[in-house]
């Protein structure tokens, strides 16, 4: 269930503008952006993740970590805040827009969520903007941070992001494990037709232009691919994702290969719990070209209920 709120006259609106004259996208600036607000969006949350090996979305596990139920996963509820940014900004911000997420409270099975928010800059250097997620029995749950810069994004050097194969047997997650990596195991996942309607449909999202044969890749399904990067590489669970810094590097494709390459950034303590922070190269192709740069980080032991 989708349900569009428009907010002043139907939220934030682009003037009509010329397309890129290399590639025949649209190109918005911040002169194209009518209002300071972006349009409201409201969905359905759903546990998208309730049977997977993450135990911690699953309503009995989850309950004994202080819970009141499975968690939608944090991957999700990024879906769910791109929606306004997106809707707005268009395929510009799937090209070379960054976010900054931070998931602050849980959203569970069924809650209606309301993701709004406004740009809160603009100046030569592009527009930045702000959306949060709130539900009624908690409040705000979830932040997200963006820009959209006017120049292009600063290369990222592949040469220090080598593709490493995926261990045979994952060891259990455990600071030593990680520690001991030179690099993570490289998930490699198609998104062709068939998966672009699966996940646009399992995170509840309709925009035109994440679907076609030259349908953009959703921003959802790459943070997904970074949980992958961990999960993939140690067994883990119950596990969290606390926050993502992403930038993207010109966007992928349906019909496209997705590989995703990294290392452990950071391993740290904090409140009885472990995180850790990956750094992370999602490319696409036969020739590996960089699509977005991802800073990503977990709480991958918990050791306490108390939350």
């Amino acid at each position: 269930m989708i349900i569009y709120l428009p907010l002043g006259g139907g939220g934030a609106r682009r003037r009509p503008s010329r397309g890129d004259p290399a590639t025949g996208e649209e190109v918005v600036t911040a002169r194209s952006i009518d209002t300071d607000r972006l349009p409201e969006y409201r969905v359905k949350a759903r546990n998208t993740s309730e049977s997977s090996e993450n135990k911690i979305h699953d309503n009995q596990v989850a309950r004994e970590f202080g819970f009141r139920g499975g968690l939608v996963p944090g991957v999700t509820v990024y879906a769910y805040l791109t929606h306004p940014l997106v809707e707005a900004f268009g395929a510009a911000w799937l090209q070379r827009g960054t976010a900054t997420a931070r998931f602050l409270k849980p959203i569970f099975d069924g809650e209606e969520v309301r993701v709004s928010g406004g740009v809160t800059s603009r100046d030569a250097k592009g527009i930045a903007a702000t959306v949060w997620a709130v539900t009624e029995s908690t409040g705000e749950c979830a932040t997200l941070t963006a820009t959209l810069p006017a120049g292009s994004p600063v290369p990222l050097n592949l040469a220090l992001y080598p593709a490493a194969p995926l261990p045979a047997e994952r060891p259990v997650a455990s600071r030593e494990h990680f520690a001991s990596l030179d690099a993570l195991g490289t998930p490699v996942n198609p998104y062709d037709e068939e998966r672009c309607v699966e996940y646009t449909t399992r995170v509840s999202d309709t925009l035109a232009l994440y679907r076609g044969d030259r349908g953009w890749v959703h921003p959802g399904f790459l943070l997904d691919q970074s949980n992958k990067a961990l999960s993939l590489n140690a067994r883990m669970s119950p596990w969290i994702h606390a926050g993502s810094v992403v930038r993207h590097l010109g966007g992928a494709r349906v019909g496209e290969t997705l590989a995703t390459r990294g290392r452990v950034r950071s391993l740290f303590e904090k409140k009885g719990k472990q995180f850790i922070e990956a750094d992370l190269a999602i490319v696409a192709g036969d020739r590996p070209r960089p699509v977005a740069h991802v800073l990503h980080t977990a709480i991958y032991c918990l050791t306490s209920s108390a939350r």
